[in-house]
């Protein structure tokens, strides 16, 4: 019996669905060259003098923002990376008037890059900067701009709008996901190792026809995924016939 190809199950589930959300995380990005953080070339296997949790904790922005602020440099910005195959087939999907909404843990910014228009950012964007003492918005080259740390006119520290380890979530970004996700007649999730708390959580609320998980290591949503595809996710992805809805 000649066992059929996942990528044709997937289009086909594609075909029948008709609100569709993506969620995913730094295997998305990867493919862009932005390394994610628990793969074996990923930060936490990187040598520093603190680990990465430590580094981007809301702790070390307060009591030391010049270290918080290498590091961040250093590491957290690719403002030169670009949209993949997987970033660019969402976006399609999206103008289709298949998928509703992605959902992302990434920072990067990368799915508004290819033309999403409805996404929740849930781990916040590096293209967002505000003072912490007069809220005044600035760009990430306006950031770059400033040596050291960053201060505004106020005399205020400048703060990437992303969420370090210590903070919440926004909730009004939480609340939108999590509707999407709800509303969703299909859930592909991509890219994620799915370990992150509370994002990981999410995925609990899909309550639609086809969950579909895309990632090339196990996830906790494997056993209960109606399609598990151990592959890229762009690679896959790229694969799609998008036809309007």
């Amino acid at each position: 019996m000649v066992k059929e190809n996942p990528v044709s199950v997937l289009q086909r589930m594609v075909d029948d669905s008709e609100r569709i959300v993506f969620f995913g995380g730094a295997g998305v990005s990867t493919e862009s060259g932005i390394p994610d953080f628990r793969s074996v070339d990923g930060l936490y296997n990187e040598q520093y003098t603190y680990p990465p949790e430590e580094m981007l904790s809301h702790t070390m922005f307060q009591l030391h923002p010049e270290e918080f602020y290498r590091f961040y440099r250093n590491k957290m910005l690719y403002l030169d990376a670009k949209p993949n195959a997987a970033h660019k087939k969402l976006a399609e999907l999206e103008a289709a008037g298949k998928l509703t909404a992605v959902v992302t843990q990434n920072i990067d910014g990368l799915h508004q890059a290819a033309g999403s228009r409805n996404v929740f950012e849930l781990h916040g964007s590096v293209y967002r900067n505000y003072c912490t003492r007069c809220g005044k918005f600035y760009t990430v080259q306006e950031l770059l701009e400033r040596e050291g740390v960053p201060k505004c006119a106020c005399g205020g520290i400048i703060k990437p709008d992303v969420v370090l380890y210590e903070e919440g979530l926004d909730q009004n970004i939480l609340r939108g996901a999590i509707e999407a996700i709800r509303q969703a007649d299909m859930l592909i999730i991509g890219g994620t190792s799915l370990v992150v708390y509370p994002a990981n959580g999410l995925v609990e609320y899909f309550q639609g026809k086809y969950l579909v998980v895309i990632n090339k290591s196990p996830t906790h949503m494997d056993g209960r995924a109606d399609l598990l595809i151990e592959e890229n996710i762009g690679a896959v992805l790229e694969k799609l016939h998008v036809s309007a809805s």
